[in-house]
Formats: C-alpha cells, sequence, structure tokens
C-alpha cells in the first residue's frame, strides 16, 4: 500500500443517498494520551479481535487470530483506564470465535493485563461450545456453563456470564432460567457480571428469561439477581432502550451494579440522576476509547458539561454503528480501529468485513470525523480512498 498523502484533506464519499459529495476532514481532537485521575464510574469496553488475514484458513469456517495485534490493542484500552471486557460479542463470539479459540483469548488477555497493576479484566463465559440443537436439557446448559466458567476461574479470570443460545431453546417458562442460574451462581468463586444480550444483538436470544415481553423477563432476571446479589457484581443489559436500564436499575439490590450495555444512550445513563447512574460495560467504547476515557475523567472531576461535551458527538456515531441489523456492529467497530492505524487491515474472522454497506462505511467516516475521533487524518483519508477504489470509486 503506498503512503498517505499527508497534504490530501478531502476526499469525496457516497452519501446514505447514493450521491457523490465532497468531504474536507477536520483536524482530530486532542485527547488525553492517559487518565487525568481515577474515574467514578466502572467502565469496561469489550474488545474486539484482529484477524490475521495471512492464515491459510477459510475465513468464514475457521477463526485466525492476529495474537500480538489484538494484544496490543487491549494493552491500549488499558493505558486509557478503561477496562476490558473480554471474548464477548464485540470479539465476535458466537459470530466466527469459538470457545478453544475464545479460551486461548482469555489466558492471554490475563497474562497481559499482569502487565497494568489494577487492571480491569472479566471475562465471558457461556455454552457456546454446545449447538443449541445438542442441547437436551437444563442439566446440558448447566454442564456447558461449568465447563466455561471452570476453565477462566483456573486461568485466573473473572466471570461474565453471558447469555445462553442453548438455554433459549431447551427452557420452557421462567422457572427454567431460575433453576440454572441458581445451579451456576452457587457455583461461582467470585460475584459476576450477568449479560442479557437482547434479539437485536442475537436472534436466536429472543424470549430470553422466559417471556418475549421484556418487563415481565425483567421482573425474573431480577428475582435471580436479588436472590444471589453476594454472587453478583452487576448486570449489563443489551436492549437499548434507556428506559428499561433504569427501571431495572432502580430495582437492583443493594450494592449490585447496572453495567450500561445502551450503545444509544450511554451518556446519560452513565451520568445518571437523583436516583443513581449506570457503570459502563460497551461495545462503543471500543471504538471510541480516548473520548470515553476523557470524558470519565471529566466525570471524575465534577465536570458534567464538560463529559457531555465530549460524549455526545459520539452517540451519533455509535448509533449508526449499531443500527440494525445490530448485530453487525463489529464490523463498524474493527472498521474504526483500521482507519486509526490499530491494524494494519480491513479483514476481520468470518468475513464479517462484508457486513456493511460502502455507505454504511462512508457515513461512519463522516461521524466519526464530526466526534474528532480519526487521529491521523491522512492516514484515515488515505485508507478511506482506497476502500472508496476498491468499490469502484476513484
Amino acid at each position: 500500500m503506498n503512503a498517505p498523502d499527508r497534504t490530501a484533506s478531502t476526499l469525496v464519499l457516497p452519501t446514505l443517498e447514493g450521491r457523490l459529495a465532497p468531504h474536507t476532514v477536520r483536524a482530530p481532537r486532542a485527547f488525553p494520551s492517559a487518565p487525568v485521575r481515577a474515574f467514578t464510574r466502572v467502565a469496561y469496553s469489550a474488545a474486539h479481535v484482529v484477524a490475521d488475514p495471512r492464515a491459510a484458513t477459510d475465513p468464514w469456517l475457521t477463526a485466525a487470530i492476529d495474537w500480538d495485534a489484538t494484544m496490543h490493542y487491549r494493552r491500549y484500552l488499558w493505558s486509557l483506564g478503561l477496562g476490558v471486557a473480554e471474548a464477548m460479542d464485540t470479539a465476535q463470539r458466537g459470530m466466527g470465535l469459538d470457545w478453544p479459540t475464545s479460551l486461548e483469548l482469555i489466558r492471554r488477555s490475563i497474562a497481559a493485563s499482569r502487565e497494568f497493576p489494577g487492571a480491569l479484566l472479566a471475562s465471558g463465559a457461556g455454552t457456546d461450545h454446545l449447538a443449541p440443537e445438542d442441547a437436551r436439557s437444563l442439566d446440558d446448559v448447566v454442564r456447558a456453563y461449568e465447563e466455561q466458567i471452570e476453565a477462566i476461574e483456573a486461568a485466573g479470570g473473572r466471570i461474565i456470564l453471558m447469555a445462553s443460545r442453548a438455554l433459549a431453546r431447551v427452557a420452557r417458562s421462567p422457572q427454567d432460567y431460575e433453576r440454572v442460574y441458581d445451579r451456576v451462581l452457587a457455583q461461582v468463586r467470585e460475584p459476576v457480571i450477568i449479560h442479557w444480550l437482547g434479539d437485536m444483538f442475537d436472534p436466536a436470544l429472543a424470549g430470553y428469561w422466559g417471556d418475549r415481553d421484556p418487563m415481565r423477563a425483567m421482573e425474573t432476571a431480577l428475582g435471580v439477581i436479588n436472590a444471589h446479589a453476594a454472587k453478583v457484581d452487576g448486570v449489563k443489559i443489551s436492549l437499548l432502550d434507556d428506559s428499561k436500564e433504569i427501571a431495572m436499575r432502580r430495582k437492583l439490590a443493594r450494592g449490585v451494579r447496572m453495567y450500561s450495555g445502551d450503545d444509544f444512550n450511554y451518556a446519560d445513563l452513565i451520568a445518571g440522576d437523583a436516583q443513581g447512574h449506570s457503570d459502563a460495560l460497551l461495545g462503543i467504547f471500543d471504538a471510541i476509547a480516548p473520548a470515553a476515557s476523557a470524558a470519565l475523567g471529566e466525570l471524575a472531576a465534577g465536570k458534567l458539561d464538560a463529559f457531555h461535551e465530549i460524549l455526545e458527538p459520539t452517540v451519533a456515531l455509535s448509533r449508526h454503528v449499531f443500527a440494525a441489523p445490530t448485530r453487525f456492529y463489529k464490523t463498524g467497530v474493527v472498521f474504526m480501529a483500521w482507519l486509526n492505524g490499530h491494524q494494519s487491515h480491513f479483514t476481520m474472522v468470518g468475513g464479517q468485513q462484508s457486513a456493511r454497506s460502502l455507505l454504511h462505511f462512508a457515513e461512519l467516516f463522516r461521524l466519526a470525523d464530526a466526534a474528532g475521533l480519526l487521529r491521523d487524518p491522512a492516514l484515515a483519508t488515505h485508507r478511506m480512498r482506497t476502500l472508496l477504489a476498491l468499490h469502484g470509486i476513484e
């Protein structure tokens, strides 16, 4: 690839309507390279994986990971004061990343985290090595959870208890969810984060907690969480509905955190209100890490206006990245990492770089620029031109 033209700042981008329009790239915003103070919110970024495009594999069938680049990005997140939520949806768990590769990823992240005293790291334990169609009973689901939990705890990791496609398939009532979570939570060594992933992220999880009505499902989840409050650090809900997150937050047992998974409304939810606030476990923090770190620093200093001023333009970007079909948001996250030079290519596990259109990428570029998040405009412009040329626009 040719070196970027450092004098070029204008390029022609397709609009969402399919027209071509010039766009002049602005100077990036100067975000601190490290947190200036301790945050007053617990903040995890769900982190993406970097594929290895040189591996001799069938990318739709086999995950090949560039471990050095993948670990480098986690070190970058920790350097900004953010925690890492490992082997989660953002890492394409269940969309190209299988359990054996996930466990290797978790082990490597645990080792790397030791370079950062006090680094936050929690890892996803699920049942994804059990194909939903092979699950015959609740016992099958419990055993699958136990296997992954045991492996992560043996490596020295903390648990994020992921939603289970197998459980969604075999459960017949809210009581079935209660039985499974009761048994699993009784065994964990340390308090876990429970993840409720909505069906907009994974259609196989429709009706999770035993009810397609999210408010009735919430009551079942709250019953499980509050009954096991000593074993639950917090709950992350990914429903993209701030009213539901707030309603659930206000009903949690004392000491149980609400980790916002709302990539549409995170700024207001993290800021909170007179009755409480959300902490954060967000996929978008991977893509907006410098802004997230800077905003959390301002919030810690009591500068609420500055917090919102930094995050406000990132919300429009996030809503675009997470637009329906929401499950393809990982493509936008990796695209941002490529634009910003965190990886040398735009190739994804499972070939997921093809999951979004050129028009989507062009609008993402505009919104990232508006948020001041293109840290090297010349490099980002060069790479965007390369992508445009591959799609016949030069």
